[in-house]
């Protein structure tokens, strides 16, 4: 789920518009269909895969 998660913050980051400026990424949330959202840090999302492998 981790992997998952950097590949799209990736993605998301490199289909950044160049014009854009400032944070583009606020604030990151995952669900289910029907379940409750659950907060991700976005610095953490954005971080290198070794810290992920610590957790």
């Amino acid at each position: 789920l981790a992997e998952n998660l950097r590949a799209f913050v990736d993605a998301v980051a490199r289909a950044k518009p160049a014009g854009a400026k400032g944070t583009y990424m606020k604030k990151i949330s995952l669900t289910s269909t029907m379940g409750p959202g659950v907060s991700v840090d976005v610095a953490s999302a954005m971080s290198e895969p070794a810290a992920a492998a610590a957790e």
